[in-house]
Order: C-alpha cells, then sequence, then structure tokens
C-alpha cells in the first residue's frame, strides 16, 4: 500500500531527527518538532523503552487530588457535558493536572482496553519527559491548545491515537491543568480540538468566577448577547479599580497579558472611571453597559458586585469634579470633554468663544451650558439665529431702533437684542448666514462695546460674554470673501468643535441622559439589542433628531413598561436601521450557558429584527400570540 504525503513527511522528519538531532524547517509543525527535540533530549527514543512507565502511587494520586480540588470540582459538570458529545466515538475524555498527572477520566468501555496498554488511566503521568510529544504533555509545554495526531507523536506505540488538549487558565493567569479527548486515530474528527478548546473556555469561566467572588467582576463582549456566554470576558477588580483577575477571554478583548494582571489599573484601559461603571450598573442592574477601550474599540459590559453601592460611596481619592452645567452634559466622551475642559477655562475673561460642528449637535446647549457655568450665569442669555431672521429685520432685531424709526417700528422704540444681553451672554448662532451690512455693524459694536439704534440717539454701553456659533467653515467663508476676516478674528477667540453623534463614543451613556431629562419621573431604558442598532444609525441630524427620537418612543410607552423596544420606534426609523450592515451574531451553540429566559429574550428580539418591529409578524414567527408577545416585552 502506497504511503500518504503526510505520513512520508512525518517519517523523512522523524529520521531527520534521529540523524542530526533537529527536523528540516518547514517539514512538520513547528510546536512538534520543539516537542520531538525535547523528547529525543530527554533520553526517550521512538521505539524504545519508556523512561518512567510505572503509574504513580496511590498516595501521589491522593495527594495530586486533593491539591486540584477546585479544578477538578469545577471540571466535572463539564467533562461530563463533554463525554456526551463525543460518546460512542472510541473515545475518551481526560483531565489532567499541572504536572501531566490523569485525574479524571471518562471512556467508552470498547476504547478503555487499549487506553490501559498505554497507561491512559488516572494516576500516570503524560509528561513530555515520560511519554513523549503527546497532545496532555505537549500543551503543557506550548500552553496552547494543540492536536496530536498518529504518527505525530514521538513514542510508535502511542500511533494509534489521536488526541486534542487544551490548557486551563486560572484567574491569575497562571497553568492549572489540561482537558483532553483521546480516541483512535481512525475516529478522529476534524471539530475535536475545537471542543476541547471550548471546554476549557468553560472551566476558566466556572474557577474566574469561583475565585473572584469578593471582587467586582466585569463580564463583557463585543455584543450584548455575548456575555453570559462562553465567549465572554471576565475581569476582576479590587475596590481601587485594579485588574486582578481574567479570563483568556477578557484579557485579549482589552488587549492585555497575564503579566498585566495586578499591574494595571481599568483607567488605563477603558474611557469610564470605575465609580461611574458602577453608578450605572445601580441604576440599570441588568443592563449591559457600552464602553469603549481608549483604542475606540466599543465593548458591552455587565457588572457582578456585591458591594457597589458601597464603593460609590466611599470619597474619591482623585481631584474632585466640576459640579456645573458643563459636567452634566459631558457623559464621557472624550472630544466633549476636551470642549468642557477649554471652554471653562476661559469663563468670565473677555475671550470670544467660536463653536464648530454640524447642525443639530448641541452648539446652543453647549453654550448655554458655558453661560450657566460662568460669572456672568446671573445674567440674561440672549440667543439669536442669524440664519432665522428675516435680512430685512435683522438690524432692527440686533441693534434696537428709536421711536418711529421706521414704517411698522413700534411707538416706544426696542432696545434690541444686543443691549438685552448686558451683564450676560450673547449667544449668535449660525454666524456664517449673517449678511455683510450686518457684519460690519457687529464689528463695530464689539470693538467700541457700544450700540446705536436704528434712527439716531445717543450710543448705549454694553458688555456681555460673546460666544458664535457656526456649521460653516468660517475660515474658507473669509477667503471667499462672505465673511469679513476682521470680524472671524474678532470672534475667534477659542475655537471648539464639537462632534457629530455619530462619532462620539459615549452614546449610551448619553442615552441614559437624555432619557432621565425627557423622563424626569421614570425609569426608562433602551433594550440592549435595540442600543446597539441605534448607535450604528449615521444620525444626520445629530443630537436634535435623536432627541425627538427618544420622546416619540417615551410616549409610546404604557404606563407599566420601562423598556424601549423596537415596536416602540416610528416605522421609518425601523427601516433605516435593518438597512444598516449589522455585526455577525453568535450562533446558537457559543450560548450554551444561558438559561431559558435568556434564549427566549435572544429570541424575541432576532424576531423583532427579522420582522422590522412588527408585533404581529414577529409573534407569528414565535408561534405565540400578540398578547404574549406584548406581556413577554413588558416583563
Amino acid at each position: 500500500m502506497r504511503m500518504t504525503s503526510p505520513a512520508l513527511t512525518l517519517r523523512q522528519a522523524r529520521s531527520h531527527l534521529l540523524e542530526h538531532g533537529d527536523c528540516p524547517t518547514g517539514s512538520i509543525d513547528e510546536r512538534i518538532a520543539r516537542s520531538w527535540q525535547r523528547s529525543l533530549a530527554s533520553g526517550l527514543h521512538p521505539t524504545g523503552r519508556l523512561i518512567n512507565s510505572e503509574p504513580s502511587s496511590g498516595s501521589s494520586l491522593r495527594n495530586a487530588l486533593a491539591c486540584n480540588h477546585d479544578l477538578l470540582a469545577h471540571s466535572r459538570p463539564v467533562m461530563d457535558y463533554l463525554f456526551e458529545q463525543v460518546h460512542h466515538s472510541h473515545s475518551m475524555v481526560i483531565l489532567a493536572d499541572k504536572r501531566a498527572m490523569l485525574i479524571h477520566t471518562l471512556g467508552d468501555v470498547d476504547f478503555l482496553t487499549k487506553a490501559e496498554r498505554v497507561a491512559l488511566a488516572s494516576g500516570s503521568s503524560w509528561q513530555e519527559q515520560h511519554r513523549g510529544t503527546n497532545a496532555i504533555g505537549t500543551a503543557l509545554a506550548e500552553a496552547c491548545s494543540i492536536e496530536i495526531n498518529g504518527g505525530e507523536h514521538f513514542l510508535e506505540r502511542n500511533g494509534f491515537l489521536t488526541c486534542a488538549a487544551a490548557p486551563i487558565m486560572s484567574a491569575n493567569g497562571e497553568l492549572m491543568g489540561v482537558i483532553d479527548i483521546s480516541g483512535d486515530q481512525r475516529s478522529r474528527h476534524p471539530h475535536t480540538l475545537g471542543l476541547v478548546s471550548m471546554a476549557a473556555r468553560m472551566i476558566e469561566n466556572r474557577l474566574v468566577i469561583a475565585a473572584c467572588r469578593q471582587h467586582i467582576r466585569l463580564h463583557l463582549h463585543a455584543q450584548p448577547e455575548g456575555i453570559g456566554s462562553v465567549a465572554e470576558g471576565i475581569i476582576a477588580l479590587s475596590e481601587d479599580g485594579w485588574i486582578v483577575g481574567a479570563n483568556r477571554n477578557g484579557l485579549a478583548l482589552l488587549h492585555l497579558a497575564s503579566l498585566d494582571l495586578n499591574a494595571t489599573p481599568l483607567t488605563r484601559i477603558i474611557d469610564m472611571p470605575l465609580d461611574a461603571l458602577l453608578a450605572r450598573h445601580q441604576r440599570h442592574p441588568e443592563l449591559p453597559i457600552q464602553i469603549h477601550l481608549h483604542d475606540g474599540t466599543a465593548l458591552f459590559v455587565q457588572v457582578h458586585s456585591e458591594h457597589a453601592a458601597q464603593i460609590i460611596a466611599q470619597p474619591a481619592m482623585s481631584v474632585p469634579m466640576p459640579n456645573d452645567a458643563l459636567s452634566s452634559l459631558d457623559t464621557g466622551d472624550a472630544r466633549w470633554h476636551n470642549a468642557t475642559e477649554k471652554a471653562r477655562r476661559i469663563a468670565g475673561k473677555p475671550i470670544p468663544l467660536l463653536i464648530h460642528g454640524e447642525s443639530g449637535v448641541g452648539k446652543e446647549l453647549f453654550a448655554r451650558a458655558v453661560h450657566d457655568s460662568g460669572p456672568h450665569h446671573k445674567g440674561p442669555f440672549v440667543a439669536i439665529n442669524c440664519a432665522a431672521l428675516p435680512e430685512n429685520l435683522i438690524e432692527a432685531e440686533l441693534f434696537g431702533y428709536a421711536p418711529g424709526a421706521f414704517t411698522g417700528a413700534r411707538r416706544e422704540g426696542n432696545p434690541g437684542r444686543l443691549r438685552e444681553a448686558h451683564g450676560g451672554t450673547l449667544f449668535l448662532d449660525e454666524i456664517g448666514d449673517m449678511p455683510l451690512p450686518m457684519q460690519t455693524r457687529l464689528l463695530r459694536v464689539l470693538q467700541e462695546r457700544q450700540v446705536t439704534p436704528l434712527g439716531g440717539g445717543r450710543p448705549v454701553d454694553v458688555d456681555f460674554a460673546l460666544i458664535c456659533a457656526t456649521h460653516c467653515k468660517l475660515r474658507e467663508e473669509t477667503e471667499k470673501g462672505s465673511f469679513r476676516s476682521d470680524l472671524y478674528y474678532r470672534i475667534n477667540g477659542l475655537t471648539l468643535t464639537l462632534p457629530a453623534l455619530r462619532e462620539r463614543n459615549d452614546f449610551q451613556a448619553l442615552t441614559e441622559r437624555m432619557l432621565a431629562d425627557i423622563n424626569p419621573d421614570r425609569n426608562i431604558y433602551l433594550a440592549p439589542v435595540l442600543l446597539e442598532h441605534l448607535c450604528r444609525h449615521p444620525w444626520p441630524g445629530n443630537l436634535r433628531q435623536f432627541a425627538s427620537v427618544l420622546r416619540t418612543a417615551s410616549a409610546m410607552l404604557n404606563p407599566n413598561e420601562d423598556c424601549i423596544n423596537w415596536p416602540h420606534l416610528p416605522d421609518d426609523l425601523i427601516e433605516e436601521l435593518n438597512a444598516i450592515p449589522q455585526q455577525e451574531k453568535l450562533p446558537v451553540t457559543d450560548r450554551i450557558t444561558q438559561n431559558l429566559k435568556e434564549l427566549s429574550i435572544v429570541a424575541i428580539q432576532q424576531s423583532l429584527e427579522s420582522s422590522r418591529g412588527n408585533i404581529s409578524a414577529a409573534a407569528r414567527q414565535l408561534g405565540i400570540s400578540r398578547q404574549t408577545l406584548y406581556r413577554k416585552l413588558n416583563n
């Protein structure tokens, strides 16, 4: 019978190893090549006798079982589940400790006899130095999941085996042991390695939760549905916010290594302080919280802590944050926070503020907060939209007029908006749309600090803080001649650019604040899946558009509802949201740790998504009545 190419490659690599002490580069998997060399260096020969073939004594096994009590306790349920998946496949499930001693096995009866011939039984050691290249020993040596099939075993006597093993890590990053599936090579399955890797992650999750019960735990994933599944990340925090434990998924999601444990504060990784995270958890304990890493990556987090309230109540050791109108608008976005910090520094100083930003980003809201946070807060805040005033009225509106100044003028005259702002703040919105003649008169007022009303009269002194806003690029407008350059330099004391809603990384916190403002007497929140969809919407109307959506959705809630979901949205928005490409969802098989209630919630959410929020269609998909679906949505 002609030898297959992989088998021939293995035989040639083995011959080269025995003759030259190494394997030809690229001939076989580098991890197997390294393991073969370690096996040879330990004095083993592929066809020779074992150096230590005797199983450990009963006392050694009892000692190993005692030392690995937690590992064994949390692995047994997972091993039982794993064995159900491979039952009747001529194989066995094995748990080994960090010294490669087998401490628990489950196997098919028809395979156990063969397994016993090569000491695949509790109490035996499968370290590489004792058994050569094998999945258990090599997974421990390489600290990674690995599959060793047939002739890849160093000892020819083990060549009938196919083995897949995955290491199990503790909450502090230490190697605790290995879970393995070993079987007859003829029954090899391509998904076995993935199965044991998943089992290892399940065990790790159980170990982390058990070891960190007294710590604050963050369960996180890129999608809210991933929290609670085997794919979730888990990190444990000290009360002062340092990362003291994690599973491998948690480390990977935060771009950390096990060496970073006990050496990294949470604030170095994410954009939200721990006390703010815990405070939001207190308001909505079951609602995943969206956070962002400092590189912009978005994650969803669910907090588990028995001591959250006490931690929040502890006095902060850092510099206290200002408690003013600007801070109430600061919900975590870095660019918005930077703008508030700069604006706060010029409050009360004779420096005009120029705010750039798209229509609807909250320029007037920001300007009013600057006024309320500064020394002029007791004076008037006069807002004028230069784009909304008719050109023939803007001069009289701004500068006022004397009695009888023109036909239709009020008999007593009008002081004008500039004089009304005396002692407070003048906010000129969309100043880029101001006609050129008015720009000339405004420049004179700003230079002389005096207003002369239309129709004559003596100039009146004015003193106000000046804030202007525009969606235009005024520098380009000055180059085109549509905006006076001398006025531009007069109003451009400090320029700030507010981010568009689609650019902000504080979407969930911002949503919570807006909902609290809209519903001051109710604790209203967004369903996590809907929140994720809304977060990806481009929002061309920015905060103005989003606030309108939230007000409408809030009005659609029944008196006993507190969760905004698809049925509460306008039809046109549902169409827009469903037109946005969605991130790939977790397959159902990855949610094996979820309970029936969670699966029911996911099924309802998916039905509502596929039916674009149509309750009747979603109910038909689920095989339940509309009334039942409404009741489940309200629970």
